[in-house]
């Protein structure tokens, strides 16, 4: 990493941690200098701006962590920085909570916009009778959180490391999914939050009693593992048969682009859980309940044909499925009694 990027990751640290004027000068200087920067001058320099991103008031850390988000995008390692926007994050996301209810209580309407107002005296004084103390943090944190959401979106899409690393998942997620209803983003974020990794799924197909153990990561939602799973058992030695989706389109739901023109494909199967509910494309793998410590999916035809653009629901997350192994129906004997019938809600 060159030197002078170097001092200037650490003047702009420097400056939000004490929260000097100079910040305002220094953060276009640094967005300027970021897009001629080499990856690993950033990934190097992405401690430090943690660093920042952690201990910063609260206003000046989410204009770091969307730098942070920048660097990642365009290359840099996200690890060093995932841990520190995901928490901030979450501080953020609770303080913002707190304001939202308290100019609610305060005033009986809708807080102001925060993306396109600004704190000010009249906004800390609507609050202040009912937030007391934790006022100013309350404030800034609800106009920071759109720059908190964005860099969270970017680091909980790439960095593996810092999703399963997360503790309180449900618990952010659940915050997240509030913070929703002031700032729409925030719904993705509630959703990457429940990404699973290392999530081992018992997959049975009614019609035959066989089964596979299959491991998936970095699976947005039940459209794509819809067709993760056709491309990785359908006309595959040990799968089922049947025609398997064409390899461009299996790529765009791993990690690749989609091919020109997003083509439409089809599920070939109703995904129902072990209680015999339909597994909807709009949810998400943790969902699926478990049986006995295993999330399961089973295989039935399909009552309708499902179609869908082709294509992951965060582009800028790569996803993974393997299949672990397959299970003769005698290896399942002992499942099929938990596994009841599907309903059909139509």
């Amino acid at each position: 990493m060159s030197t002078a990027f170097q001092q200037l990751v650490d003047e702009i640290v420097r400056a939000a941690l004490v929260e000097d004027r100079s910040f305002g000068d220094l953060l276009p200087r640094l967005m300027q200098e970021s897009q001629s920067a080499p990856a690993a001058a950033k990934t190097a320099a992405l401690p430090r701006l943690a660093q920042g991103i952690a201990e910063a008031p609260v206003n000046l850390g989410g204009w770091l962590a969307v730098v942070s988000g920048a660097w990642i995008e365009s290359g840099a390692d996200p690890d060093p920085a995932g841990p520190a926007v995901v928490h901030r994050l979450t501080e953020a996301t609770a303080a913002a909570l707190a304001f939202g209810n308290a100019w609610e209580e305060a005033t009986g309407g809708k807080p102001p916009d925060m993306q396109e107002e600004q704190p000010s005296q009249q906004v800390f004084d609507t609050v202040s009778p009912v937030l007391g103390d934790g006022t100013v943090t309350a404030m800034m944190s609800w106009f920071a959180l759109p720059q908190f959401a964005m860099a969270g979106s970017t680091v909980l899409q790439m960095s593996p490391a810092t999703r399963t690393g997360l503790d309180e998942r449900d618990f952010r997620a659940f915050a997240a999914e509030k913070a929703a209803q002031y700032l729409p983003h925030m719904g993705h974020v509630q959703a990457l939050l429940r990404v699973l990794d290392g999530e081992r799924i018992l997959v049975l197909d009614r019609a035959t009693r066989h089964g596979w153990t299959v491991t998936i990561g970095g699976v947005g939602d039940n459209f794509q593992l819809h067709m993760l799973l056709a491309g990785a058992l359908l006309g595959r030695p040990g799968g089922m048969p049947g025609t398997p989706p064409a390899p461009e389109i299996v790529a765009c739901f791993l990690d690749a682009d989609v091919p020109p023109g997003r083509p439409i494909v089809s599920s070939p199967w109703n995904l129902v859980d072990a209680r015999g509910e339909w597994i909807y494309n709009e949810g998400v793998p943790a969902d699926v309940p478990a049986v006995n410590g295993t999330r399961v999916v089973v295989l039935d035809p399909p009552s309708y044909e499902r179609t869908f653009p082709a294509g992951r629901r965060f582009p800028l997350m790569p996803a993974t499925l393997r299949v672990d192994g397959m299970h003769l129906p005698e290896d399942l004997a002992g499942w099929w009694p938990h596994i009841a019938a599907a309903n059909n809600p139509l």
